[in-house]
């Protein structure tokens, strides 16, 4: 059985329990990263079958073989749909969570996976390419919501001490998936001719188990209070997941928050845009999220095997499970030391350490002609890439955009971030193959000036939010949101929510 409370003791301060509710609420919610995890990395290892299958349907359907530019275009808007999809999913998180609540949204989102997995697994069996294409959209639609959902269900429903940690396995829960996807689909699992279609179709079933735990889960108890004003309710939910009948300092922490969100207009995306108060932590979100996708670690995932091959492994869909290996053990690393070492810390060091891994690829794979012993470089140079990623670029875009806002504009702020995520994921998805032609082993040079400049930024301007309360964290944006000389009224401040706390 399960132990009612583990105790973690946070440095100089009194202990935080882990319950075992909120362990079944945080670990259910990050069934959508995994779920969003393996939807990236599935298409991976099937490229060829999958391309066969393409090439096959299109002889059918016109007596011909299909040109090299037409299965590169077709195969890659299979790959890129994904991201255009999350774009959509993403930039509706705001539309649902504040009706539904977390919970029901991420309950209802799971109707776009079971869609998705019909879509695709049976895509083969109709002899259309197109309705692969249309299911890889839809799950991306699909996972574009939850990495809104997710986030922002596990930081609102995590103590102050832990939101680091807990928030880091929405990151664990990608990798997860990315490796599960990868294993999976393994020629002699179900990457190859006959059992592909089942690969893809797959994701019907961490749907299910979501589906059957997500009611025993309790709605997060900020927009219990907030946002329906159940006090009661609330009180009881905190009660359950801190695992004492003193939840007071939360409460006080959340009706303090409701009183100045009574003062402040609802905050749309628009006025987001517009009210310098919250002009810099957006930019800081924005460009977080950009460090994480314009890194080149979507290249990885989404061509490893063919960077492996190219650089003359001989068995580059192991070399691939074995990036993924690193992935999840270099997640899990992070996981215990976000809280120690900090945010700002662990993503400067792993955008330098992914900075020197790419500058180490680029020349294993520049010299592989003259030194065939170059191959086993690149193989340690993909690992090192990917480890820095997971120690801060991987995990840490994704909640401390959670940090940054307060109840009102956290919405709106989480669809601008998750826009900008799903769209540099795009980029890199739909462009990596062309732009690779055009550069050859000197590609991922460019990813080399975007990490050393996403590097600069973060030094100069993101601030640490480790133990920090989220007031503290607005109070900090708050006294340089009106350079110059311009001056806001703390009526106007009000209004515009700059007093709020998360």
């Amino acid at each position: 059985m399960f132990p009612e409370t583990l105790q973690v003791q946070e440095d100089g301060a009194k202990g935080k329990q882990i319950t075992f509710p909120l362990l079944m609420s945080v670990g259910t919610a990050v069934i959508g990263s995994l779920q969003f995890g393996y939807n990236t990395g599935v298409i991976n290892a099937p490229q060829k079958v999958i391309e066969n299958f393409i090439n096959e349907t299109w002889n059918q359907r016109y007596n011909d073989q299909i040109t090299p530019g037409s299965l590169t275009a077709i195969w890659s808007i299979s790959v890129a749909i994904f991201s255009v999809g999350g774009i959509f999913g993403s930039f509706s998180v705001g539309l649902f969570v504040n009706r539904l609540g977390r919970r029901n949204s991420m309950l209802m989102a799971n109707i776009l996976a079971f869609i998705a997995a019909a879509l695709m697994g049976f895509s083969k069996m109709a002899s259309s390419w197109e309705m692969l294409i249309i299911g890889r959209f839809v799950v991306g639609l699909y996972s574009g919501l939850s990495t809104g959902f997710v986030p922002m269900y596990v930081g609102e429903v995590s103590p102050t001490a832990l939101r680091g940690a807990l928030g880091t396995l929405h990151q664990l829960g990608i990798v997860v998936g990315i490796l599960i996807a990868q294993v999976f689909g393994l020629t002699s699992i179900m990457g190859n001719d006959d059992l592909w279609p089942l690969l893809l179709g797959f994701t019907f079933i961490p749907a299910v188990i979501q589906c059957a735990l997500l009611p025993l889960c309790p709605e997060s108890p900020r927009f219990l209070l907030i946002n329906k004003n159940e006090e009661n309710k609330a009180k009881s939910v905190l009660k359950k997941l801190r695992g004492t009948t003193d939840v007071s300092s939360d409460m006080q922490e959340m009706k303090e928050e409701s009183r100045q969100m009574m003062r402040e207009k609802k905050v749309t995306i628009l006025e987001l845009f517009r009210s310098p108060l919250y002009r810099q932590p957006l930019i800081v979100a924005v460009i977080l999220q950009l460090s994480q996708q314009l890194s080149g670690i979507n290249a990885v995932f989404y061509y490893s095997t063919r960077i492996f091959e190219k650089a003359g492994v001989a068995q580059p869909v192991y070399a691939t499970i074995g990036a993924g290996a690193v992935n999840t053990a270099f997640t899990v690393v992070s996981l215990f030391v976000v809280e120690r070492a900090g945010r700002r810390s662990l993503h400067l060091l792993g955008l330098l350490g992914m900075a020197g891994a790419a500058v180490l690829m680029t020349i294993a794979l520049a010299l592989l002609e003259q030194y065939k012993w170059m191959s086993y470089l690149s193989i340690v140079a993909i690992f090192a890439f990917v480890a820095f990623f997971e120690i801060g670029p991987g995990p840490i875009p994704w909640f401390i955009v959670a940090e940054l806002f307060s109840q009102g504009p956290r919405p709106s702020a989480i669809a601008v971030a998750g826009f900008s995520n799903w769209t540099a994921n795009f980029i890199v998805g739909m462009g990596f193959q062309y732009v690779e032609e055009l550069c050859g082993p000197y590609v991922f040079v460019i990813f080399t000036v975007l990490l050393l400049m996403f590097f600069i930024f973060t030094y100069f301007k993101v601030p640490e939010t480790k133990g920090r309360t989220f007031d503290e964290i607005a109070a900090g944006f708050r006294q340089t949101a009106a350079p110059g000389g311009e001056k806001h009224s703390p009526e106007e401040l009000n209004s515009l929510g700059a007093d709020s706390q998360l």
